[in-house]
């Protein structure tokens, strides 16, 4: 019998909690082969282990650089991605937790300035992949925050 996969929507709510960020809105975009985060000021050092770490700030509001949360995660690797518009660019990637309402999964984050999109996040196809199914004509699906938090992300918008 096959897995019964969640469904989302083109948007949802993620929560990061490995790096701090409880709640961000996030794109979700089929036609993007990795997932991508809106990051700045990257710092890269090596841990007391000899592994290569990344130090960045996210700004988790859309249209916003208050509520900034600096965060660290071991570099996985640094990959070439090819933008929309055909532009490529060699960006940080490290791994981390995603949480969607009941779903929770490891992916792969490419961190870049998405400070000119609409989404702080996009979620790409290897992160939904075997997991879920999106239907493009839902959004939230799997839950919103608090009303205190949707407000506090209008009211934050610079």
């Amino acid at each position: 019998m096959a897995k019964q996969l969640d469904v989302i929507g083109w948007r949802e709510w993620v929560s990061l909690p490995d790096l701090g960020i409880e709640w961000t809105k996030a794109k979700v975009d089929t036609g993007a082969r990795s997932s991508s985060l809106h990051a700045a000021a990257f710092f890269y050092f090596t841990a007391d282990d000899g592994s290569p770490w990344v130090r960045f700030t996210v700004h988790p509001w859309q249209r916003s650089k208050e509520g900034a949360r600096i965060a660290s995660a071991p570099l996985l690797e640094h990959r070439s991605v090819r933008s929309s518009s055909g532009v490529s660019d060699t960006r940080p990637v490290i791994r981390t937790i995603a949480t969607l309402g009941e779903i929770t999964a490891e992916i792969d984050l490419t961190l870049t300035a998405r400070d000119t999109m609409g989404f702080r996040m996009l979620l790409g196809r290897e992160a939904v992949r075997g997991r879920c199914l999106v239907n493009p004509g839902q959004s939230f699906l799997t839950g919103k925050p608090p009303a205190t938090v949707t407000a506090a992300n209008r009211a934050k918008r610079t």
